[in-house]
């Protein structure tokens, strides 16, 4: 991309996430009654790589929002958490409503564009992107996993869960979103210098909505 549209991307995107509301229905786009059928599918994902397998010490959700899924799937695993947005509204939502008392288990709130931000090393169990890779640039998306692979502990995951088309690539000017196949997906990740552990398709869902599918790799 060059530099003019490439700011216009993740300015579009910014701009679309101001008008939507902090809460679960802002965050399931009005598909509010999925939200549960979402969450259960990730925990038992998540379960796979449980303890005696990734640690449980700390994990890094990404593209956090008002913290639906660290909240119902981060924070009954893992001791503390990080979260990050690049919305301070929904950060704020949060710590100060949201999250109730796992607010205190947050170790640090991160205000950043994912693309911008570079994890410390060797520091968590688990990283969590959920529709937020289809924000990034495929570059951008590579070079983040490559850096949030150096910031995983000894046997920690990194699991990606978002649309995918149904076939190749499909750009929504709106949100500034990208729905990518499966398969180019994995040619993103595996280029990055990541193995891919597992691949499940969110079961459940309205046959209106695009595929789900849930990535874990290390």
């Amino acid at each position: 991309l060059c530099d003019c549209l490439y700011k216009q991307f993740y300015y579009r995107a910014q701009n679309f996430y101001k008008d939507v509301p902090a809460s679960e229905e802002g965050m399931m786009g009005d598909f509010v009654e999925i939200s549960e059928i979402d969450l259960e599918g990730s925990r038992q994902f998540l379960k796979k790589f449980g303890p005696g397998k990734a640690g449980t010490k700390r994990a890094l959700d990404c593209g956090c929002g008002i913290g639906r899924v660290s909240k119902g799937v981060l924070f009954p695993v893992f001791e503390s958490m990080e979260m990050l947005d690049m919305m301070e509204e929904f950060i704020l939502h949060a710590h100060e409503v949201y999250l109730g008392d796992y607010a205190d288990r947050v170790e640090a709130y991160y205000l950043y564009n994912l693309q911008e931000f570079s994890p410390l090393t060797k520091r968590y169990d688990v990283i969590w992107l959920q529709w937020v890779a289809c924000h990034l640039t495929d570059k951008d998306l590579m070079e983040f996993l490559m850096r949030a692979k150096q910031s995983l502990r000894p046997n920690g995951v990194i699991f990606i869960k978002d649309n995918m088309a149904r076939q190749g690539c499909k750009l929504d000017p709106i949100d500034s979103s990208i729905i990518r196949h499966l398969d180019i997906m994995k040619n993103i990740i595996q280029t990055a210098g990541l193995t891919i552990l597992d691949v499940e398709k969110q079961e459940g869902f309205p046959e209106a909505i695009v595929p789900v599918w849930m990535i874990a790799m290390h």
